[in-house]
């Protein structure tokens, strides 16, 4: 017989302690399959974000399943319920991307409404797409009940002419075809092979950067965060999370025991190193908020100048998560900046160990067989890729990514735009010009609202050839795939009456990723004037839950969550 598992809080007993003012608790349960024995067990819920809407998920129901395995072997009870998904890729440039990031609150709140409406014990959370992602490490940091999170797994890369593909391929086809740089044929060749079967998006993106920040943070386990989605080690890892869980539960090991600061600090310097999405910021800012772990944008900034690009990664670079796996995954990474005195070794992880401890017998390089994972004396870049902006354009903050440019620094007439739709009209058409700083406003979290990711403009530049000379603004967000001379993030945004919203058309902007500024050349005399004569523009939406999301929603300088005024 299993030893019976303390359980925190007494949640358990909540739904089924013996007594009579119990009994109807029980009826129910057994019609779910409880049986005598189980209610001794704790009760785990598996949040499961299976869905076919999107092959980022399409795999989680198995991983679901075998997760099921492991926690019954270990003696739980496990409960699966589902949650929402959307899929960035199929709604990008669409109205249907505003919904992205409403929909990590929308998670969020499901998981945490379900774990604790049934008391569960413990949580383990599947998911495989960019917002499931952050959205189930918000109900954990909030809950903080024993959690592990599984990663549905990356998409193996696509092959056409001997290069490797990823669905952002498919969006710089689109530029390279309007363009002339290639054919139809060519462009239908690359839509047709960019994304192969199931997984998230196959670079350093959006999913695999998050799902690395997991693993570095101690809340999923070790390699699971670059592994294919349609390898068998991927079941496997979900499996082995279950049985984890169920003795995370045993030795009552929470979620703000791991989230700490120095979690929080080791994250983004694995973000860092691998040269990961700018939404990592945005999501790390959130799940701090949610863990209640002071964390600011300066905080990124200051972990940027110490920590080199080590990994040669697409979009900017070569190599897919694949790649990154079979050349160490996330620990050799973690090994390189732990022995450089960049990784908080005294971190606690979901199995009860240290990063140290885990990390033990990692080698201290990198194999010399492979170019993925370079060594601290020869990185990719000798700092950090993501630079926080301020200026009289961001005076809360923006965010930047400046590796794989030839030129950090760009001054060049404003070309304004009122939507992300406008903006890629311009771009198909030839209107935009070397030296042009595109401005596309009154797209973030309260002005779109759902601050939509840009990834079709600036695929577009890129595929037109232009990546290295125009430069782009948004209080909009970027995909994880895009690069170039691109800023997001800018707050205060449009929509609240940030100074974005008052550049006119030719106004000088300077982007200076060196000097970490963005500035419109206009005086603060000539910027008090031009907001005299500014008034907010009509909500977009008076009702539905873009509505709910664009009352409650904060700035993107602090995560934009929506509970930020509740306190």
């Amino acid at each position: 017989m299993k030893e019976e598992i303390n359980c925190s809080n007494n949640r358990r007993s909540q739904i089924v302690t013996q007594g009579v003012q119990r009994a109807p608790n029980r009826a129910m349960l057994r019609a779910v399959g409880f049986g005598d024995e189980d209610f001794s067990k704790p009760i785990v819920g598996i949040a499961n974000g299976y869905s076919t809407i999107t092959p980022c998920n399409m795999g989680l129901d198995q991983l679901a399943q075998r997760a099921e395995i492991g926690l019954r072997a270990a003696g739980a009870m496990p409960q699966k319920f589902g949650t929402i998904t959307v899929s960035d890729g199929i709604s990008m440039g669409t109205e249907g991307m505003k919904y992205s990031l409403v929909s990590r609150e929308v998670i969020a709140d499901a998981i945490e409404t379900v774990c604790n409406a049934q008391s569960m014990d413990g949580v383990l959370a599947v998911g495989g797409c960019d917002k499931n992602m952050p959205g189930a490490m918000l109900a954990i940091a909030r809950m903080n009940i024993p959690s592990i999170f599984v990663y549905g797994g990356t998409i193996k890369p696509g092959q056409y002419k001997g290069k490797d593909l990823t669905v952002v391929s498919a969006f710089e086809a689109v530029g390279e075809y309007s363009a002339g740089r290639i054919n139809e044929e060519e462009l239908s060749a690359v839509e047709h092979h960019a994304c192969p079967g199931v997984g998230s998006c196959g670079g350093m993106f959006t999913a695999n950067t998050m799902s690395s920040a997991f693993e570095a943070m101690g809340m999923s386990l070790m390699y699971s965060s670059t592994m294919a989605a349609e390898d068998a080690e991927k079941a496997d890892s979900a499996e082995q999370s279950g049985h984890m869980l169920v003795e995370a539960i045993r030795q009552q090991i929470l979620p703000r025991q791991i989230l700490t600061r120095p979690a929080f600090e080791n994250a983004i310097a694995v973000i860092m190193a691998v040269g990961g999405s700018t939404n990592a910021v945005l999501h790390l800012l959130a799940i701090a908020h949610a863990a209640e772990v002071p964390l600011t944008l300066d905080d990124f900034e200051t972990i940027r100048a110490k920590v080199p690009v080590l990994c040669d990664l697409k979009p900017s670079g070569r190599y897919v998560a694949t790649d990154l796996h079979q050349a160490g995954g996330i620990p050799q990474v973690m090994k390189i900046l732990l022995d450089h005195g960049q990784l908080h070794g005294e971190a606690l992880t979901i199995t009860g160990k240290t990063i140290a401890e885990q990390l033990a017998d990692i080698p201290s390089q990198p194999s010399p067989d492979q170019e993925v994972i370079r060594t601290w004396e020869n990185p990719m870049y000798e700092q950090g890729h993501l630079a926080i902006l301020r200026g009289n354009l961001a005076t809360e903050g923006a965010v930047a990514k400046i590796t794989g440019i030839k030129s950090p620094r760009i001054t060049g007439p404003a070309r304004v735009f009122e939507s992300e739709e406008a903006c890629l009209e311009a771009i198909l058409s030839g209107k935009i010009q070397a030296k042009d700083v595109i401005v596309i406003r009154y797209e973030g979290p309260k002005g779109g609202p759902g601050m939509r990711e840009m990834l079709a403009p600036t695929a577009a530049i890129i595929g037109a050839g232009l990546g290295d000379s125009v430069g782009l603004i948004t209080d909009g967000r970027f995909s994880g795939g895009t690069y170039g001379m691109v800023v997001g993030h800018v707050a205060p945004e449009a929509a609240v009456g940030g100074t974005i919203a008052l550049v006119e058309e030719g106004d000088l902007i300077t982007i200076d990723a060196p000097a970490r500024k963005l500035e419109v050349h206009l005086s603060e005399q000539d910027i008090a004037s031009r907001r005299l004569q500014w008034s907010p523009p009509r909500t977009r939406y008076d009702r539905g839950v873009l509505a709910k999301y664009a009352r409650l929603v904060s700035s993107s300088s602090v995560g934009a969550v929506t509970d930020l005024e509740l306190k």
